[in-house]
């Protein structure tokens, strides 16, 4: 009889009883690939559930896990606490001392698994203000307990009968986990997501999987703190693919070529970031490399689903798959069947070239608040629209307001805010969840137009949509991030950091130097090349909507300086106090 899946804790069960994969997770140790199986998997996490029983853990009680990498023990870890009737919550590493203190606070968490000595030192500091009874680490830190005596504590399987007895009084409709989201303005928000919140999300995602079950590799990087990965994890799971997780981002490539993974998730600054390496090198060729090099950009920008283009773009396209778009597909391992785009909305220039390449990207769309998926693409039945962000999944109910903002109504929503159950009415009304994204349907389709908060109106009384000239400009290989401000002032404006690697190559063709982004933002030819890109952007808006004026910042923008969230989405209000001055002075103030 197959295992129903009504709780996060019965994917790896299931897994075994229809796959029994020999490498269910692997993780790269000391330069050595090391896998266990979904057996040991399972013995590990009733391993980690005794122990934590052994500690006094009861229902309900919370348990913070903090990663800087994707790993085994994070995987085992979840499965031990959920066992127990505990509650996860998962915390972003690169956040501040602070925004761990208030976290470990706010959710009351008693215990912590922690991964590094960086996360360490910051909890150090500040576990003297919060509930916590200890600290396990997953790499040897000394003077720290290791996550091992977690396991030695539960080696001893004499109460694995009150293990089962804890996950048999676990329902489906019980808290599963507190994922506390990196929210661009004030205090981050516990999301409580149910066991059947997150269940509901997996079991309508496989649907949209074309992968072969019980024989695929996965490739996953993307922070498992996030939602987005960590449903993507509980997928892999229930399918049976074989999770592989990278070292780094930085590693990405000689990982991919390591493993030939068939399935990865990113989000859009990562696919960007593959793309202007490619580019770049392309441009380093010569001759007759070099133009066949760019004839098959220029073929992949065209791309259209089925065939759309007609034989004639469908011959050349194999000639360019064959020639220029095998290379591609090999410094990601060469048996890449699909990837998987979230958290931000993807350059349809993207969509088209990484399919045209062979490697096809299938956007999809939701919110940690909804476990997450919404709508995502497939190329199977027709499932494909470039620029959408593909069909609801089955169980979700999308209704778009008056007001053009996406409604979400269905399993996968959450319980609410914890402990905030002002905001969790202010965004649950009526049985729908309020997203705060703009959109439309049309043929079954959705479509992202925009964020209701973010559209601002001028000084002049109209309404700008910062994130369409954004998207935009963000096509720009000239610019890495781009925030569009004006807010009641009497036209918009730009903040601008350039993406360094494409300037400093600029610059040498263009013989000048240009060696950081604080060079860059004193560069006159660079300001006027941009402006360039600025005058291009603004021919498809409004005058209304134009970008009068625009300033390069002079520092990078990222998570450690405040400028980004862990899911590299930008803090507006907290970008435009940094750069005050600047702003101000673009409207003459200063």
């Amino acid at each position: 009889m197959a295992i129903e899946i009504t709780r996060l804790f019965d994917f790896p069960y299931y897994q075994l009883e229809k796959y029994n994969l020999e490498k269910s997770l692997t993780t790269k140790y000391n330069g050595e690939w090391k896998s266990i199986s979904t057996k040991e998997y399972i013995d590990k996490a009733n391993a980690v559930s005794r122990g934590l029983l052994r500690l006094g853990v009861q229902p309900n009680d919370k348990i913070a896990v903090i990663s800087t990498n994707n790993r085994t023990e994070w995987n085992i870890c979840d499965i031990g606490i959920l066992q127990t009737g505990a509650q996860s919550v998962p915390i972003y590493p690169t956040i501040s001392k602070e925004d761990y203190e208030y976290i470990l606070n706010h959710s009351e968490a008693i215990y912590c698994i922690a991964s590094d000595k960086d996360i360490i030192d910051k909890l150090n500091q500040i576990k003297g203000n919060t509930q916590l009874k200890g600290v396990y680490t997953f790499d040897e830190i000394t003077g720290e307990a290791n996550w091992s005596e977690l396991l030695d504590l539960g080696a001893d399987e004499s109460n694995q009968a009150e293990v089962e007895e804890r996950k048999n009084n676990v329902k489906s409709d019980d808290l599963a986990t507190l994922i506390y989201t990196s929210g661009t303005t004030g205090r981050p928000k516990g999301v409580m997501l149910s066991h059947k919140n997150i269940v509901s999300n997996v079991l309508a995602s496989e649907k949209r999987v074309p992968l072969e079950y019980g024989k695929s590799r996965g490739l996953s990087f993307l922070p498992v703190c996030h939602i987005f990965e960590r449903m993507i994890l509980y997928l892999y799971q229930y399918c049976g693919v074989s999770i592989y997780f990278a070292e780094a981002i930085d590693k990405l490539s000689e990982n991919a070529q390591e493993i030939k993974p068939n399935v990865m998730t990113a989000v859009p600054r990562l696919y960007e970031k593959i793309y202007d390496k490619i580019y770049a090198k392309g441009a380093e060729l010569t001759g007759i490399k070099k133009k066949l090099f760019f004839w098959a950009i220029e073929l992949g920008l065209q791309y259209e689903p089925y065939g759309a283009n007609g034989w004639l773009y469908e011959k050349k396209l194999a000639v360019a798959r064959k020639l220029i778009f095998s290379k591609w597909q090999a410094a990601l391992g060469g048996e890449l069947k699909i990837m998987v785009s979230g958290s931000a909305a993807l350059q349809p220039r993207l969509t088209r070239v990484f399919t045209a390449a062979g490697m096809p990207v299938m956007e999809g769309y939701g919110l940690t608040e909804t476990s997450p998926v919404i709508a995502v693409n497939d190329q199977r039945d027709g499932g494909f629209k470039i620029g959408t962000v593909g069909r609801m999944i089955d169980g979700v109910e999308v209704k778009i307001s008056e007001e053009d903002e996406i409604l979400v109504k269905g399993d996968n929503v959450m319980i609410g805010y914890y402990k905030d159950p002002e905001k969790t009415a202010e965004v649950l009304k009526n049985g729908y969840f309020h997203t705060g994204d703009k959109g439309k349907v049309e043929n079954g389709f959705l479509s992202i137009t925009g964020r209701i908060k973010e559209m601002f109106k001028t000084s002049g009384g109209k309404y700008v949509i910062p994130t369409l000239l954004e998207d935009r400009l963000k096509q720009s290989r000239f610019i890495e991030q781009v925030m569009v401000v004006g807010e009641g002032e009497k036209m918009p404006t730009a903040l601008i950091q350039p993406n360094l690697d494409f300037v400093k190559e600029w610059a040498k063709r263009h013989k000048t130097s240009i060696n950081s982004i604080e060079e860059a933002s004193k560069n006159e030819q660079l300001t006027a090349r941009i402006q360039e890109e600025i005058d291009e952007c603004n021919k498809h808006f409004g005058k209304w909507e134009q970008i009068k004026r625009f300033t390069i910042t002079p520092d990078e923008w990222s998570i450690d300086g405040g400028h980004l969230t862990p899911t590299m989405k930008m803090k507006r209000k907290i970008i435009k106090e940094i750069y005050k001055d600047l702003y101000e002075k673009m409207y003459d103030r200063a």
